[in-house]
């Protein structure tokens, strides 16, 4: 700021001292040039005096009204039209030379008092401060306008940095919010795979731990089976209604109040759990038996033909 203010004032001073002298030069000769005209003036001021008034008199004595009385002939004539144009040529050029004889008016110049003489050069000295007065508030103004432009540009430059800086610390701050945003998001998923991981772990150790409890059961059901053979024979449906019957419970839960209705719904939940591992486990074990059925078979198949009595078949066929 104070070198600008330092080059402006070093510009006002140089403005100063090359408009000055022009200006008085030019106005010493403005005045070098009214006071020839005044002069002149002055010196035809006398003669112009005595002319104005005596001169309008010879109009009413030269009247051009009697010149009319040529006009009964175009009464006489049937065809008026042109012996009339002649006669306004005449009063045309009658009025031209009485404008020519008139004197032109000439301005009358300005006197000068005699009682007190006037100093042309404090006149000259007046207009010339008065105008170095303008002429200095003009350039003051110009500066002033200047500096005061200069001053509104750094501000509008330091705006424009403020505004630069927030608006990258704006996208700092953004980008910390992403990236924070994805590094909990991540975490999340992480920590859902790890539940589900962990769940389905836990579903395989239950899995596990019914069917083996279920290969005891199995083992003391066909037990049973077998020490019933030798009763009465039952048919497939009759073994069904038993075995459903012996499975389904009745629920008597209209007397159970809240925490024993949940304590229920736990229990038939688990029992339904074990239905399923069951279900699960037989299906299993019948892929397994039709498996060895099938092995069994071609390992039969194969081996009768290397044997005697398949031979005598074969040969038989």
């Amino acid at each position: 700021c104070n070198s600008n203010s330092n080059s402006v004032n070093n510009n006002k001073k140089a403005f100063c001292n090359f408009c000055i002298p022009l200006l008085l030069s030019f106005l010493a000769y403005e005045e070098v040039e009214e006071g020839a005209e005044e002069v002149v003036e002055v010196e035809v001021a006398p003669e112009a005096a005595p002319e104005p008034e005596p001169e309008p008199e010879p109009e009413p004595e030269q009247e051009p009204e009697p010149v009319p009385e040529p006009e009964p002939e175009p009464e006489k004539q049937p065809e008026p039209e042109p012996e009339p144009e002649p006669e306004p040529e005449v009063h045309e050029e009658e009025a031209y030379e009485e404008e020519e004889e008139k004197p032109k008016f000439k301005p009358s110049a300005p006197k000068i008092p005699d009682g007190e003489k006037v100093d042309f050069d404090d006149i000259q000295k007046k207009r010339q401060n008065k105008d170095l007065v303008e002429l200095q508030a003009l350039i003051d103004a110009h500066f002033e306008h200047r500096k005061k432009e200069e001053e509104e540009l750094i501000a509008l430059k330091d705006r424009i940095e403020k505004r630069r800086s927030e608006r990258a610390e704006q996208q700092r701050i953004r980008a910390e919010k992403d990236k924070e945003r994805q590094a909990r998001r991540e975490e999340e998923r992480l920590r859902k795979e790890e539940a589900d991981a962990k769940k389905r772990a836990d579903e395989d150790a239950k899995k596990k731990s019914a069917l083996s409890s279920m290969g005891s059961q199995y083992s003391s059901y066909l037990q049973k089976a077998d020490s019933k053979r030798g009763g009465k024979k039952q048919t497939e449906r009759e073994k069904k209604k038993k075995i459903l019957a012996d499975r389904r419970k009745p629920l008597n839960i209209d007397h159970l109040n809240e925490d024993k209705l949940r304590e229920k719904a736990k229990e038939l939940w688990d029992w339904l759990y074990k239905l399923e591992a069951e279900k699960f486990e037989h299906i299993e074990k019948l892929k397994r038996q039709k498996y060895e059925v099938t092995t069994q078979r071609k390992r039969v198949e194969e081996l009768s033909k290397y044997s005697k009595k398949g031979a005598a078949a074969r040969r038989r066929k």
